[in-house]
């Protein structure tokens, strides 16, 4: 959800409502407006200036860096329906400064790169459930990309085995940590987690603008948790990277582990996360949790 959609429900349901290429143009002039506005004049040498009321370069101050017509960039950020080149799409890259991850973003909202269709809750070959089943001891999960949980080893379940103090609603790992009243005790990384999932949801989300099953998972997050919707506004993205969790269990106290990611090439989109003991005492007390 856009900050606009944050402020606006009624622009909320209008936006919802557009037809999906229409939704893609918009969140792409949202993702622009945002990284346009974490940039100054002073990065690129340039003098301020007077009566600047919004943080960041204007538009007609990143067209010129970028070398674009002022007009067209600013039909861009309004989400007209404008031709977009690779090579415009490269300069106004390098220009906002992106990653790897925010450029990708880019690409995918202007068309550039094929858009998936849908996604759903895809199913799991048996072959890839017994090599889920197979990592036991170490907590394995399949997930899509929304952080559905399509697949799960008994070492996994028995790892989160305390982490409601709610029934479970939905079986996502995403729902799971930002709906769960308890889940900043037992998890001291939250916040830095938090951001990335919902970075890592959003630029995944590129790929899915105006998908029904999206658009709804966004609008009961959003309405369910005031935290992700905050985080949804600044239009953040991520891409995988190795990370280091540590969880405290019930029975085994905190355990902490690298987290690694793997694609599953049998289902579109889907990928095998590993819990692997970060050190020596996560190791000993694991098997701690199982019940």
């Amino acid at each position: 959800m856009a900050l606009s959609e944050a402020r606006n429900p009624a622009e909320a349901v209008r936006q919802r409502d557009l037809p999906a290429a229409e939704r893609r143009r918009a969140e792409l002039g949202q993702f622009l407006r945002t990284r346009r506005a974490r940039l100054s004049p002073g990065d690129f040498g340039m003098p301020a200036g007077s009566r600047r009321r919004t943080p960041g370069l204007r538009r007609e101050e990143l067209a010129l860096l970028a070398g674009v017509g002022v007009s067209w960039y600013t039909w861009l950020e309004q989400g007209r329906e404008i031709n977009v080149s690779t090579q415009i799409l490269d300069a106004l890259a390098q220009t906002l400064r992106l990653d790897r991850a925010e450029r990708w973003h880019m690409y995918v909202l202007a068309e550039a790169v094929p858009v998936a269709i849908t996604t759903g809750r895809c199913s799991v070959s048996e072959a890839v459930m017994e090599i889920v089943a197979t990592l036991d001891p170490l907590p394995a999960v399949v997930v899509n990309p929304r952080f559905d949980i399509l697949a799960e080893n008994d070492a996994f379940l028995d790892l989160f085995r305390y982490w409601h103090s709610l029934p479970c609603v939905q079986k996502n790992t995403l729902w799971c940590t930002v709906t769960e009243p308890t889940a900043r005790e037992k998890f001291p990384q939250y916040a830095e987690h938090v951001r990335y999932l919902v970075a890592r949801y959003r630029a995944a989300y590129a790929r899915h603008v105006g998908d029904p099953d999206w658009e709804e998972d966004i609008r009961r997050l959003s309405g369910l948790s005031r935290e992700f919707a905050e985080l949804w506004a600044r239009h953040e993205v991520a891409e995988f990277e190795p990370r280091v969790r540590t969880f405290v269990h019930q029975d085994a106290g905190p355990l902490t582990f690298t987290l690694s990611e793997l694609q599953v090439p049998a289902t579109p989109e889907a990928r095998l996360m590993v819990y692997t003991p970060a050190d020596a005492e996560t190791r000993r007390l694991l098997p701690l949790t199982r019940g």
